[in-house]
């Protein structure tokens, strides 16, 4: 009975794939979503202004940073809780594959929602004067909880290692 369970309780991970490979329709939507974005910029770049130009580009580059946060959660976590991938030699491999555990992955997201929740606040920032005042010390805030989340799990992390 104890072998069927621990079987049955190992082979549940593939419970995962399909949730990883769901990611993938995440990347789909967001590249529309950034070539909708950049259609936007290039039908108005006569008629923008310099700040709303910024804007765009700076969403730009949040989706672009979203879209390497899914990859790295999908590739990595399949590798870490589903199954190795086993990627043909003749094809190319990214060289993080196989290399991060999921304390790195953790890592690595948290860095990652800082750098996305940094270029939200520089977007909000560009459109201070619209905004009011409570609202902006809450955006800055939150943002401030995501660096010191990402501080602290890193700290910990350290801690443990030795």
């Amino acid at each position: 009975m104890e072998k069927f369970i621990e079987n049955l309780m190992y082979n549940s991970r593939w419970l995962l794939a399909p949730i990883y490979l769901g990611l993938s329709l995440a990347v789909i939507a967001l590249g529309i979503m950034f070539f909708k974005e950049m259609v936007h910029l290039l039908f108005h770049i006569f008629t923008l202004t310099e700040a709303d130009m910024i804007l765009i580009v700076l969403s730009l580059i949040d989706i672009a940073m979203v879209g390497g946060l899914l990859v790295m959660v999908m590739m990595s976590g399949y590798e870490n809780f589903v199954s190795q991938l086993d990627i043909d030699d003749s094809k190319e491999k990214l060289s993080w594959l196989g290399k991060m555990d999921a304390s790195s992955l953790k890592a690595k997201i948290a860095a990652s929602i800082v750098a996305i929740s940094s270029i939200h606040l520089l977007k909000i920032f560009m459109a201070a004067e619209k905004i009011d005042n409570d609202k902006l010390m809450w955006y800055v805030l939150i943002h401030m909880t995501f660096v010191a989340s990402a501080f602290l799990m890193g700290y910990l992390d350290k801690l443990t290692k030795h």
